[in-house]
């Protein structure tokens, strides 16, 4: 049975009132789990009949649902491994919901790793605009690259910098920001009961020190008009409406945004929500702010590679592969091909780890196409496509880095499972030798 610190119930009184009891009655159950249905691949309609477990619409966001507790390894199953989905907790899907995306937004996700919240963002934007995604700590920002790839995010950048710097960098640039900031994870405790023993009053002020620091240096890139959207996974008044009540006196130039309509818990503040197991998720605060001012659609300057008489080789080399190019502009740094999206600011001294698709590499005049560039494709833009049923035998041994029959003509061809893109590989001679990344296969 899990236990609480004295302290923390002290605390959740004044956030739960009379509702504390059924929260520590939930203590013991098993945690909320959920997937987020990735547009880029696929859409609800046609995903949810293929899986082989049951889900049920969550209330946080529109793509979001719930699965049954008992569904074990749910990363192993292929069309997660295709993108088709990220499993996220179900209040963490949320505060994208109160970033209210359009098509052709530029947005910032400041703290973003593993990525779900990236991954929500980029189905929301569904290949338009531009999505910047940054962490800070370096082997994180390796594993969000990671998911950006397998989630086929073309238009997006991944980088690792220091929040005040990136900030400053890309000075009102962004029509949303979202800051998910580090917290003491006191929504997690049910999760990870373990937390429970790093939990600390000391910890939490540390906390609510940093969430402030990131704010200021966030709202910096958010243009005017623009929407800002604070969220932690933490109950704490201090971190939360103490962060956010703080934040508005500093930056008279912020406003919050009344929210008319929500599912979770009414705070004192009408810009937030807070989300608690007796509504349906292990734990989430989100505010959403707007900066004052007219909102424009104005960008800065795409960035534009140096010429290189390279390109049009490379291009003729794509088209062998691709009957539609992927949208963008080709770029080749290092014999590195990489397809930069139109609306690219400036990116130097921004940490940036990969901008846009990394498509392949030049070796000796040849072109090597990358995993990440056909994961970024439809089956409608590729010359060459093996689509497999998810029950089909060949799609594990693909995953795990097999080769496979296939009596389609000699070239790169892309893999396929249910009609959603999984990997690529080289067919000749009636087989297809197998590209799949040594790191993605299942052992």
């Amino acid at each position: 049975m899990i236990s609480f610190p004295d302290e923390f119930i002290a605390e959740l009184k004044g956030i739960f009132g009379d509702d504390i009891t059924e929260y520590l009655n939930r203590a013991d159950d098993e945690p909320f789990k959920g997937i987020s249905v990735n547009r880029l691949k696929t859409d609800p309609e046609r995903l949810i009949p293929l899986l082989p477990f049951e889900v049920r619409k969550s209330p946080f966001y529109k793509d979001g649902y719930y699965y049954s507790d008992d569904i074990q390894s749910i990363g192993r199953h292929p069309l997660h491994h295709a993108g088709a989905f990220y499993v996220q907790e179900p209040s963490a899907s949320s505060a994208v919901s109160l970033l209210d995306i359009h098509k052709g937004d530029t947005v910032l996700d400041l703290c973003a790793a593993p990525g779900g919240k990236s991954s929500q963002i980029a189905s929301c934007l569904g290949g338009t605009g531009l999505i910047w995604s940054n962490e800070v700590v370096k082997n994180r920002a390796q594993i969000l690259l990671s998911n950006y790839e397998r989630m086929g995010i073309s238009k997006g950048v991944v980088s690792s910098c220091y929040p005040e710097v990136l900030c400053d960098r890309l000075e009102g640039f962004f029509d949303k920001v979202l800051a998910d900031a580090p917290c003491s994870g006191e929504g997690m405790f049910r999760k990870n009961p373990d937390a429970i023993a790093e939990w600390s009053r000391e910890h939490v002020r540390s906390c609510a020190e940093r969430q402030l620091s990131i704010l200021d240096s966030a709202c910096k890139a958010v243009k005017e008009g623009g929407v800002l959207v604070y969220s932690t996974c933490t109950f704490s008044y201090e971190e939360n409406e103490g962060v956010i009540k703080e934040f508005l006196r500093r930056h008279q130039d912020f406003e919050g945004c009344e929210l008319t309509e929500h599912t979770g818990r009414q705070t004192e503040l009408s810009c937030a929500v807070r989300i608690t197991p007796i509504e349906g998720g292990e734990g989430h605060f989100a505010a959403k702010l707007r900066r004052k001012g007219e909102c424009t659609r104005s960008v800065k300057p795409a960035l534009r590679s140096k010429p290189d008489n390279r390109v049009s080789d490379v291009r003729k080399m794509l088209s062998e592969i691709f009957i539609k190019l992927p949208d963008g502009e080709l770029s080749i740094i290092n014999d590195k091909v990489f397809i930069i999206p139109e609306l690219m600011p400036d990116i130097k001294n921004a940490g940036v780890i990969r901008a846009g698709i990394y498509a392949g590499e030049l070796k000796k005049g040849r072109f090597e196409p990358a995993h990440a560039l056909f994961m970024a494709s439809h089956p409608s833009e590729l010359r060459q496509v093996l689509d497999m049923k998810a029950d089909d035998e060949r799609v594990k041994a693909f995953l795990q880095g097999h080769e496979l029959e296939c009596s389609l003509p000699s070239g790169y061809t892309a893999a396929a499972v249910e009609g959603i893109i999984t990997g690529f590989g080289k067919c000749s001679g009636g087989r297809l030798k197998n590209k799949y990344p040594k790191g993605l296969r299942l052992i």
